[in-house]
């Protein structure tokens, strides 16, 4: 009887240890909580608007660190992130527990309109303070809007190199019907990207003439502008989510990717909670996950999206880039509310009517 004791006891203390065992190192002992209720829970649902090949490697790692827990993750462009989230908030049906998104104005608007949960990640220090408002929204990843090219069809000479060297190229005439750039009206991360553009650019009217001049061809997705430019439909990209062209770029002997040297926009995914999140607890333990050491790796070297933390190594991380374009031509979009002034309708409206009597002109 008291070997059985024993044992039973001793056997208990394994499986207690186990369990224990779960909570990531440097981790508060009660975050055990947080594990267990997302066990409870069994399920997470994810609205994104990164490509779901990019996002499988981080579901497969989180799902091993955590087994029990069904990952649901729905792909959108970054305006249908925000749509359907609102639409199916207003008519009181399920919606996402996590919203992850390029568009950051989109979704500083609904964390800044009180839709994100306040909750003070554990690896929070470990991320940039420009990465993170309030204790709601934080940055992922670490991206550089990019100028992408024709390698066949665009001379080395040709290149530009700044934001100016581009204005001036894209008036040539070879250069006419064959510039691409993101629809502002249809993507998100567009008009995001150039509202930035005119807030750095002084010159900025200058380079929506010369897409006005080019006859610019607007595409609501990286994908779609990659394969025009490989191709030779078109010949040169703007402001082309650079994560996704350089890898492009290693297999594709087509693709030319140039971060500029005068300034180059750094995008960082925004992950919030949703305050009204069904699943809670796994909703928290994704975000952590996300901005964990081990959820960077897998983001610089599987998901390729360039990792946020300083200490993290690789190719695809924010330490690597900085190097390449140099500390002082990085520019980051911060994660706070100052990205929603290009988002009110009155500027909206006034900035697309600018957009399409300059660079829109057919």
């Amino acid at each position: 009887m008291m070997l059985k004791t024993t044992l039973a006891a001793a056997l208990t203390t394994v499986f207690a240890s186990a369990a224990l065992a779960q909570v990531p190192a440097g981790y508060p002992a009660d975050y055990q909580k947080i594990i267990d209720g997302a066990k409870k829970e069994g399920k997470l649902v994810i609205y994104g608007a990164t490509d779901s090949k990019a996002t499988q490697p981080l579901i497969k790692d989180f799902s091993a660190q955590f087994p029990g827990i069904s990952v649901e993750y729905n792909d959108m462009n970054s305006t249908e992130v925000y749509n359907r989230f609102i639409s199916e908030v207003a008519a009181g049906g399920n919606t996402a527990d996590v919203m992850w998104s390029s568009a950051m104005d989109l979704q500083m608007r609904l964390a800044s309109d009180g839709y994100a949960l306040k909750y003070k990640s554990v690896e929070a220090a470990k991320i940039p303070g420009w990465a993170m408002w309030d204790e709601q929204a934080y940055g992922t990843t670490f991206e550089p809007a990019a100028i992408v090219y024709n390698k066949r069809l665009v001379d080395a000479k040709e290149v530009p190199q700044t934001h100016a060297d581009f204005t001036k190229l894209i008036q040539l005439p070879k250069f006419k019907d064959k510039v691409t750039t993101y629809d502002i009206e249809k993507s998100g991360v567009g008009f995001m990207f150039m509202t930035q553009d005119a807030r750095e650019n002084p010159k900025f009217l200058e380079l929506e003439n010369a897409f006005g001049m080019a006859k610019v061809r607007v595409q609501s997705s990286t994908g779609t502008m990659m394969e025009r430019i490989s191709s030779g439909e078109n010949l040169i990209g703007y402001n082309v989510l650079g994560s996704y062209a350089l890898v492009r770029a290693k297999t594709d002997p087509s693709i030319g990717v140039v971060m500029p040297k005068d300034y180059t926009l750094i995008l960082s995914r925004v992950i919030f909670i949703n305050k009204a999140a069904k699943n809670l607890n796994g909703a928290k333990l994704w975000l952590d996950y996300m901005l964990s050491h081990r959820g960077q790796t897998v983001i610089a070297n599987d998901s390729k999206l360039y990792a946020i933390r300083a200490d993290v190594t690789g190719e695809t991380t924010s330490a690597d880039l900085i190097k390449q374009i140099g500390k002082d031509n990085v520019k980051p979009v911060p994660v706070h509310p100052i990205v929603l002034q290009f988002l009110g309708p009155a500027k909206r409206m006034a900035f697309l009517k600018q957009w399409k009597e300059t660079a829109g002109k057919k």
